[in-house]
């Protein structure tokens, strides 16, 4: 059975241009000195694994970062309120930007990675939460069935990852470049495989202070 991702995935492309992403994050440092902007930091770029995952009915989608695909502890694990059925709609209109916000002072020194809890907007409307999870046992089984894949898309049978009558998983898995503009923000750009037009998706974590 094919994934409603597959439709889609082969004609992905990468959206990253520091142009586009300088006027994406503007309106979040609008309050910062014209001299401090005269001298932003030099943003650095690594490419790394993104897997989009979710159950078929009533799951929310998932968001997982790897530096390798071998390693089943995955650097970075999101766990966002959108229904997988949303994505999948928004993934039809061609573009997805789902920017994930968090203003707390009291997080203002930890790493972007250990924030706990993320404001979700998804094509800038405001839909939920995003929330930081470990990895399970069930996710690292999850991972070591992809470890020969960095590249695709479609549909673990029901059962398969907890060994109980869990629902069909769904998912994406793809070569991401990871932009990090700072101690405040990062941005994980999905690259189109065959280079040719097509769907636009990202993820940006943006703190502001």
């Amino acid at each position: 059975m094919k994934s409603p991702f597959i439709s889609y995935f082969y004609d992905l492309k990468l959206l990253s241009n520091d142009t586009a992403l300088r006027r994406f994050l503007l309106p979040c440092f609008n309050s910062t000195p014209t001299s401090a902007l005269s001298a932003p930091p030099r943003s650095s770029k690594t490419m790394v694994i993104g897997t989009i995952f979710g159950q078929r009915r009533g799951g929310h989608v998932w968001f997982c970062v790897q530096h390798d695909r071998l390693n089943t502890k995955p650097s970075l694990l999101l766990e966002l309120s959108i229904p997988t059925t949303t994505l999948i709609q928004e993934m039809r209109c061609g573009l997805v930007r789902i920017a994930l916000e968090s203003s707390d002072s009291e997080l203002n020194r930890c790493p972007l990675h250990s924030i706990p809890m993320w404001t979700l907007f998804c094509n800038g409307r405001k839909i939920g939460f995003a929330v930081r999870r470990r990895a399970t046992q069930q996710t690292r089984i999850m991972l070591k069935t992809m470890q020969s894949m960095t590249v695709g898309a479609g549909v673990i049978p029901s059962g398969l990852v907890s060994g109980t009558e869990s629902e069909e998983v769904l998912y994406m898995r793809a070569n991401y470049e990871c932009i990090i503009g700072g101690a405040d923000s990062e941005s994980f750009h999905l690259i189109n495989p065959d280079e040719g037009p097509g769907q636009e998706f990202s993820i940006f974590l943006l703190r502001s202070k």
